[in-house]
Parts: C-alpha cells; structure tokens; sequence
C-alpha cells in the first residue's frame, strides 16, 4: 500500500511533476536566463504570506536541494503590523509547507497609517528598506521578491496608462542604497493564474492583502481602489479576443527599438531623438 502523501510532500510533488511546465521550467528558465543565483550567494526569500511568495519559498527550497551550484537560503518574514489571525496563518504555513522563517517585526502599518497622502507608497518603501537591511544584517548580498509574470506586464501597461511612461519591471537590480545588494525576482516567467492553480490544487490557504489601510478603505474609491485590478480586469478581457497578448507585451519588453522613440530616459537624463538625427 502506497504511503500517503503530507500536505508538504504533496505541495513539493506537485511543483514537479504537475506543474512542472507550468511552474517549475519557468522558474529554472528565469534564473538561468537572468542570472539571478550564483555560486557563493547567500540570498533573503521575503515573504509576506501570500501565495507568490510562498511559493517562491518552496521553489528556492527545491532548487537548494536539486541544483549543484552551492548557494544558501534564509526565509525572512517581516511582520509590519499583521493582525494575530495574519501571523499566526503566515507561520501555520511555513510549517506545514516545512520552510524555517526567520521573523523580525517593524512598526510599519503604525507609521503608513498616518499618512494623510499615499499611504501605500510609503508603506511599500519602508517594507524594501527594513527588508534590505534586515537581509545585509544576516550576511546576505541578494534579497528574492515574488513579482511574477503577470506583474511584470501589468506594471508595464499601468506605467503607460497611468505614469505617462514605458516602464518595465527588470528581473533583477542594484540597490541603491545598500552597497553590494541586489533585488531579484525569480517568479519572472510564472503566471500568476498557474499560482493561483498550484495553491488550490493543493488545498493552501494563504494572506490576502493584510494592510491596515485597505481594511478601513474597502469602498474601492479613488483613493484606495487598485488601478492593478483594473488593468487586470482590461488584460483578461482583451484575452478573449486575443490569447497571447501577455507573451506579445512580455516579448516586446526584450525587443525594444529605441531608435524609433522620440525620447528616452537614461540615468535620470533625458534624450531626444533629434541629438542624433
């Protein structure tokens, strides 16, 4: 009789061999492709409780374990404020899912709640700075975020729609503030919709968005709705009438032709078409 499976078991199984085309390959790809672990790194996996980065956890995990080249882990979670429900169902699930998180608190949710004017921005800001130097404090040189594909492409669209630029999302980036730091994003080529599949496949519940701010904001309005929900809404209706439109934005952001824009910013500095016409 085959021995049954635990929910770890199962989770780690499912990552490849179900969806090891879905999830697993595009993982590989992005971190080969890109770059993103070397030999001799020692990288911070920033978890927040949702599902893109508890995934990433479990993908890093796995790779420490398969890959040859030599590289170490720490699983960091920052806890800016969550409710008891919150952090106690971040730590049920590193549990369950067998990852050793290293937790530090911040008074972050404190502090954002009581900006009269872009709360989010500001919490977002704090949250990288306190991760950065937490993970430079642990001896690492690279901190690991959970952006994925679908986030890459729809920060593209709202840059133009709403920030009046073209502005990707790179796989991975210098610090500026932390010397010897990088940022990387190994969810890069994993679609946020094979995520949402692998978590529910698996019977895994995790934190949605756990903000003080959009707690007390859940009208939508203006000022607190999400412009991300919209694009998504706008993507997943020009899907009907074209499928490959997230593969054609993502490909068009590794094929871009600056000699036919007429302006471009590069190091802060702005240039027109005209200085080499």
């Amino acid at each position: 009789m085959e021995k049954e499976l635990t929910l770890r078991e199962k989770a780690e199984r499912s990552i490849t061999k179900k969806y090891r085309k879905k999830i697993w390959a595009p993982f590989i790809r992005a971190v080969k492709q890109y770059r993103l672990i070397e030999e001799g790194d020692r990288i911070a996996v920033c978890i927040s409780g949702g599902k893109d980065s508890m995934l990433l956890a479990k993908l890093i995990q796995l790779l420490k374990e398969y890959t040859e080249v030599p590289f170490e882990v720490v699983y960091l979670v920052m806890d800016p404020g969550y409710n008891q429900r919150n952090r106690e169902k971040i730590e049920g699930n590193a549990e369950t899912l067998g990852i050793p998180i290293t937790v530090f608190e911040t008074d972050i949710f404190s502090v954002s709640e009581k900006a009269e004017k872009y709360p989010c921005y500001l919490c977002a800001k704090m949250r990288r700075g306190h991760l950065y130097k937490k993970a430079k404090e642990l001896g690492c040189n690279k901190i690991a975020l959970g952006h994925h594909f679908s986030d890459v492409i729809e920060t593209t669209v709202m840059a133009m729609f709403y920030g009046s630029q073209l502005q990707g999302m790179i796989p991975k980036l210098k610090s500026q503030n932390y010397e010897g730091m990088e940022l990387i994003r190994p969810l890069y080529c994993v679609h946020e919709d094979d995520i949402i599949a692998w978590s529910r496949y698996n019977g895994l519940e995790f934190i949605q968005c756990a903000c003080r701010v959009t707690e007390k904001n859940e009208d939508d309005s203006p000022e607190f709705g999400s412009k991300r929900k919209e694009i998504k809404e706008l993507i997943r209706e020009l899907k009907k009438t074209n499928p490959n439109i997230e593969n054609s934005i993502f490909n068009s952001l590794h094929n871009v032709n600056i000699e036919t824009f007429p302006g471009l910013k590069y190091d802060d500095e702005r240039h027109s078409f005209l200085e080499n016409y």
